[in-house]
């Protein structure tokens, strides 16, 4: 996983947990459900990262 890619996939989830976090605060459903979209992407990213690395130890 490349040092940037991974740094955008952390600031993406740290992003959606406080956006989460204020639709908790605030009541507010809308904001909660996009904070938790945004963690599932940043895992998603983390996940096809993972999968990169893993292809090229087997390649080489």
């Amino acid at each position: 996983m490349s040092l940037e890619d991974k740094a955008k996939a952390v600031a993406k989830n740290v992003e959606g947990k406080v956006q989460e976090a204020a639709g908790n605060i605030t009541g507010d459903p809308q904001d909660q459900a996009e904070g938790k979209a945004k963690q599932a992407e940043a895992e998603a990213r983390h996940t096809g990262e993972k999968i990169k690395d893993k292809a090229k130890e087997i390649i080489n």
